[in-house]
């Protein structure tokens, strides 16, 4: 006789990724107890799962960790990005185990829970990310019931119900609501974040907060900048009242289009003053939209932290850190700009400069968190920029 219920959770299962064509995957569940809604995806990096959960990038976003061993180093205070966890969840091979790190404080499966984001283990991430590879990001619903209880055609149907990312400005949820001055450099061991403060004396950037990673910032001040970070819906006349030598546009989620519409007009008149601009990942992107380029949504994006870079003024093979899911259209970039680096994953755009303008941007992270430090030499160049002015 057939199962009355054909979503029957099997025995141990307290986890579950529901995706809008109806497929169902049980695991096992950690994490806080509850269910979150959004695009699944994948990210490669071996190390700095605390970063990339933190990274207000992954709002509105399910990671796959295609590196089976995620939590084996623990959690603690400093490997953050953010004051809390922007991704919604998890999805991992193996079970959390108990963590071997000497700067670990508590479990990573406690610090989910801590944060409210949910868990995923046993899951075949190989095949996941095959799928997503091969059909692109689907949304999901990630659950975790330690009960083993799941109303799994309700899941489905907010799975289907779900909008998805294109068309959603995220930046306003994840940008801080006041402006303040940044303090600190870079992390240094025995060390903490102490040390540079980014004196009166230094070339003096305002960063535009669009979901910014905080080691942006650190780096930043560790090439010689003071920096003052606004809101991502400052106005052109609040950015100018901080008396700037030079604009940062940071990273942050959804689609850039959409924060473009209130981006863009400020980020013209800041080009229009001839001060140096520096972009990064979707500060890059709404840069190319305002000098006319295209975004499109990716068919799977670029997450992880060894993607080749190329950069094409002396062929240099950068390794970097990247997120993003939209990317600036090549085809589409006006005379005065050109592109100055390409992902050799997928001869996808990763970077571009203004001629008539100091202005320049990259699509990937610079400031290595986690990641490789090969790229640091932008914040040094976009800083020196801001001195030859000053």
């Amino acid at each position: 006789m057939a199962d009355a219920n054909p979503y029957r959770a099997p025995e141990g299962a307290t986890g579950v990724l529901v995706l809008a064509d109806g497929t169902v995957l049980w695991g096992r569940g950690f994490g806080a107890a509850g269910h979150a809604v959004g695009e699944v995806c994948f990210n490669t990096a071996m190390t700095g799962y605390q970063e990339v959960m933190t990274d207000p990038s992954y709002a509105g976003q399910i990671i796959t960790f295609t590196f089976p061993h995620i939590g084996n180093v623990g959690t603690n205070a400093e490997d953050v990005e953010a004051n809390e966890s922007h991704a919604l969840g998890c999805i991992v091979r193996e079970d959390v185990t108990a963590p071997s790190n000497f700067r670990s404080a508590a479990r990573f499966d406690d610090w989910l829970k801590a944060n409210g984001r949910f868990g995923l283990a046993g899951i075949d991430t190989r095949a996941l990310t095959r799928r997503i590879r091969l059909e692109g990001a689907p949304n999901g619903v990630i659950a975790h019931a330690p009960d083993g209880k799941f109303d799994i055609p309700a899941l489905l149907e907010q799975a289907r119900a779900w909008p998805g990312l294109e068309g959603m400005d995220l930046a306003k949820d994840v940008t801080s609501p006041t402006s303040y001055d940044w303090q600190g450099g870079v992390w240094r061991l025995g060390h903490g974040y102490g040390g540079e403060e980014g004196g009166a004396d230094r070339p003096h950037v305002v960063a535009i907060d669009y979901g910014a990673k905080r080691n942006i910032f650190r780096n930043l001040v560790k090439a010689g900048a003071k920096v003052t970070v606004l809101p991502a819906t400052a106005s052109f006349d609040d950015v100018m009242a901080e008396q700037p030598d030079g604009f940062f546009l940071s990273n942050g989620p959804g689609d850039p289009a959409a924060t473009g519409e209130y981006a863009v007009p400020v980020i013209r008149q800041m080009l229009d003053t001839g001060k140096p601009l520096f972009g990064i990942c979707l500060g890059h992107q709404l840069l190319g939209l305002a000098v006319g380029a295209k975004t499109s949504k990716m068919h799977q994006g670029h997450r992880g932290a060894n993607h080749p870079v190329k950069r094409l003024s002396d062929g240099q093979v950068e390794i970097t850190s990247m997120n993003h899911g939209f990317a600036v259209d090549n085809a589409t970039l006006p005379t005065n700009a050109k592109a100055t680096h390409v992902s050799l994953f997928d001869g996808s755009n990763a970077g571009l400069e203004l001629a008539d303008c100091p202005a320049f941007s990259v699509q990937y992270h610079p400031e290595a968190s986690p990641g490789p430090q090969d790229s640091f030499y932008l914040f040094e160049r976009f800083v020196g920029m801001m001195g030859a002015q000053s």
